[in-house]
């Protein structure tokens, strides 16, 4: 049996917008469907497998405990990522 976590999905809707990622963008970083993220994003409260949350918090580049509402919302959860000055390819 998977451990289930309750995110705010308010939260991931913010968090997506203030970084500037689409729908489809943070599907393929996290490798959900964008079907799967309308869906959790139009629920007040989705429980979701550990490792789903996991995979949102890494693609948005937050603590877990930002998405279930354990940690507050800071401002810098909310601002665009900078891009990696990286040219390989290998970092983006």
């Amino acid at each position: 049996m998977t451990n289930q976590l309750h995110i705010k999905s308010d939260r991931l809707k913010a968090i997506r917008r203030g970084r500037k990622i689409g729908r489809p963008k943070l599907a393929k970083l996290s490798g959900l469907t964008e079907r799967m993220l309308a869906k959790i994003e139009a629920e007040t409260q989705s429980s979701l497998p550990q490792s789903t949350v996991a995979k949102l918090s890494v693609a948005l580049q937050v603590p877990e405990l930002t998405l279930t509402g354990d940690f507050p919302l800071s401002e810098e959860d909310v601002k665009p990522v900078k891009k990696s000055q990286c040219t390989s390819g290998c970092c983006s």
